[in-house]
């Protein structure tokens, strides 16, 4: 008899679907999987045998044979082993005949007592069901809350094979899971961080801000001590809450990447990634033999921050290069070609010399000049072109640091302002295909939208010639005045605009000598 049920594998962040045809006949007992499966689905024949007689059922004493279609793409991990075994029930009439199972997908991995474990990527393959034509989603119970983040799909939790063959013969139902959107919209605003945590640097807040409003990636220099760290965590705080779409698309990267919480269906705040300074360029940029998201993925929608800049190989940091222009990384193996999104904000951090007091007014800098150069220039030069703001940070006085009450405001209301200058561009940008902010505006954008008068064009010519800019420079120092400019609510950029997005690339000449 043959029997055609419906399961899901991944490819990238991507789900896609496959038909599992099982087949018996009566002939002497054998069990071939077929259909490009890896060696984790090939294992599969004994953990099916063995979940099933541990669950109280009869496996079938037929020539079995798994056909995991289209034959011709290649399947990995233990995610069909719940289709392999239903679809081996009804075959063996063990699931009614007569249950329709033309409209339901089935996920999960069997431990050899029949319970029903964990997989990654249950969101994305549950987005690639509905996107079939089906209705119903069995997945394990610990992947049941993000998968239900997918509208128009009933999903039903798996704890072991017993429920699932009771739930389609109809003797006993399983309650299907329902995402509370109200509790995800409420998550979204809920943080344990704010901005007013940070005392003093005023300037730097301000070059968060717009940054902020922006999209612009941002380097902060200063001594230790000063809360270049603090300020950058505190970032996403102050960034337009995710919206559902973008919050699926996260949530993706980050369920097929195994770091999603069990008790989260989706990621409600954006992601902020710290990784150390020692990282690979493929923990970086993703990679491996089955290639699997890297940091820079894991900051899709978010902010990656490097701290301590200077000490990251430059082998590692040059590899931002190309993802930091496209927002998306291709990974190509052998096995095949996987593409992952990554579309973040970039802040830097690094102390101004080795011992960190270059400049200092009081600790005296231990560095040579020479010493110095050559720490600020392990930052290599198209790295530092791909950051649109610096920005210095000076040590904070003692009332500064012991005053009770700091005044500083909240994150809630500096997202506010950075929420309406996103409206105010995004109104201005109607239309545009692939551009969200500032920060992604090219020459052609910039000559569109960046309109300065005369007094601001006047300002930038003189700073063009005295700064001796470079093309680049030029463009940055024109999308990050365009964002001033929009934090002002101003279509055109005034001098005063121009005049703080110069002050924001002052630090070229002082430390890198450009």
């Amino acid at each position: 008899m043959l029997s055609t049920v419906y399961s899901a594998g991944l490819a990238g962040i991507d789900g896609f679907i496959v038909s599992v045809e099982c087949d018996a006949q009566e002939r002497m007992a054998e069990f071939e999987i077929v259909g490009l499966p890896d060696l984790a689905v090939k294992e599969a024949k004994e953990r099916v045998r063995t979940a099933a007689r541990n669950s109280g059922f009869r496996f079938p004493s037929h020539a079995l044979t798994v056909n995991l279609a289209p034959a011709d793409r290649k399947k990995e991990g233990s995610a069909f082993d719940v289709a392999i075994l239903t679809g081996i029930f009804r075959c063996a009439g063990i699931i009614r005949h007569s249950v329709d199972l033309s409209r339901s997908c089935f996920v999960g991995e069997l431990s050899l007592s029949g319970n029903v474990r964990a997989v990654r990527g249950a969101l994305s393959m549950c987005v690639a069901a509905k996107e079939a034509g089906l209705t119903q989603m069995f997945v394990p119970a610990e992947n049941a809350r993000e998968a239900a983040a997918v509208e128009g799909i009933t999903v039903y939790p798996l704890t072991d094979m017993r429920t699932l063959v009771a739930h389609l013969n109809g003797e006993e139902l399983i309650a299907p899971v329902v995402m509370d959107r109200a509790a995800f919209s409420d998550a979204a605003l809920q943080s344990a961080v704010d901005f007013a945590d940070v005392r003093g640097q005023s300037m730097a807040k301000r070059a968060m801000e717009i940054a902020a409003a922006g999209g612009h990636n941002i380097l902060l220099i200063g001594p230790p001590g000063t809360g270049k760290s603090m300020l950058a965590k505190r970032l996403p705080t102050i960034l337009p809450p995710l919206t559902f779409d973008e919050a699926i698309e996260t949530t993706k990267v980050h369920s097929v990447a195994g770091t999603l919480p069990a008790t989260q269906s989706l990621l409600a705040a954006r992601p902020f990634r710290s990784p150390h300074h020692t990282m690979s360029a493929v923990s970086l940029v993703g990679g491996g033999a089955n290639p699997t998201p890297g940091e820079v993925s894991l900051a899709h929608n978010g902010v990656l921050f490097l701290d301590e800049l200077p000490e990251f190989p430059k082998t590692v940091t040059d590899t931002l290069r190309q993802p930091l222009e496209d927002r998306r990384v291709t990974i190509t193996r052998a096995s095949g070609r996987v593409t992952f999104p990554c579309s973040f904000m970039l802040v830097g951090a690094m102390n101004p010399c080795r011992c960190g007091y270059f400049g200092h007014p009081t600790k005296p800098c231990s560095c040579s000049p020479n010493d110095v150069k050559r720490y600020v220039s392990r930052i290599s030069g198209p790295l530092l072109d791909r950051i649109d703001i610096e920005v210095e940070l000076p040590s904070l006085s003692y009332d500064e640091l012991s005053a009770r009450e700091s005044g500083a405001e909240t994150s809630a209301t500096v997202r506010e302002r950075v929420i309406r200058a996103r409206r105010f561009a995004a109104a201005r940008m109607q239309g545009e295909k692939g551009i969200f902010c500032n920060a992604q505006l090219d020459a052609s954008g910039i000559r569109k939208y960046c309109v300065a008068d005369e007094a601001a064009t006047a300002i930038l010519r003189s700073a063009y010639d005295r700064m001796g800019l470079s093309a680049r420079g030029y463009d940055r120092i024109m999308r990050v005045a365009r964002t001033v400019a929009d934090l002002d609510e101003s279509e055109i950029i005034r001098a005063e605009h121009i005049a703080e997005a110069i002050q924001l690339r002052s630090l070229d000449r002082k430390y890198w000598n450009t």
